[in-house]
């Protein structure tokens, strides 16, 4: 696959619509064309202690933030009909139908490819699965894991190498 958007969703808590914040990386010919990272003001907003803990993110952070309609206004038109691709592509597919349940929005029917799935498929030896494991498995070094773009651009990477 050589057209692409690599996107992750952090969320504020167990609710799925509770989105805080979305990295996205688009790739054409199989090269990254462009990148973009956005908090946002999570519905419901309020964090938890474990979310928190495990992307660093607090009320503190969003509470100025745009809610997801406006800033999914802005990515949309880049997706340009492109498939979306996500480590654990679930949780990701997940968090976006929710958030436009959420604010009542018409959901597009994106079509999603799981980097997860093809690398337990095309990489069953590594010793996990893990997006920063399959990530250095080919060839890319994922710094700040949990940040949404940083997650983002790793899953770009790992398609790149094994969604073919």
């Amino acid at each position: 696959m050589d057209n692409f958007v690599a996107i992750d969703f952090e969320t504020a808590n167990a609710n799925r619509s509770s989105i805080c914040s979305v990295g996205i990386v688009i790739v054409k010919n199989g090269e990254v064309v462009d990148r973009f990272y956005q908090l946002i003001r999570p519905i419901p907003n309020f964090y938890t202690y474990w979310n928190t803990r495990v992307h660093g993110l607090t009320d503190y952070d969003t509470a100025m933030a745009p809610r997801f309609p406006e800033v999914w206004s802005s990515i949309a038109p880049k997706l340009q009909g492109l498939p979306l691709v996500a480590h654990n592509s679930a949780f990701d597919e997940s968090c976006l139908k929710k958030a436009f349940e959420a604010y009542q929005l018409i959901y597009p029917n994106y079509i999603f490819y799981c980097t997860l799935k093809a690398s337990r498929k095309s990489l069953p030896r590594l010793i996990n699965h893990q997006l920063g494991t399959v990530a250095s498995c080919c060839g890319y070094s994922l710094q700040n894991h949990h940040n949404a773009l940083a997650d983002a651009e790793a899953c770009a990477a790992i398609a790149i190498k094994i969604l073919k």
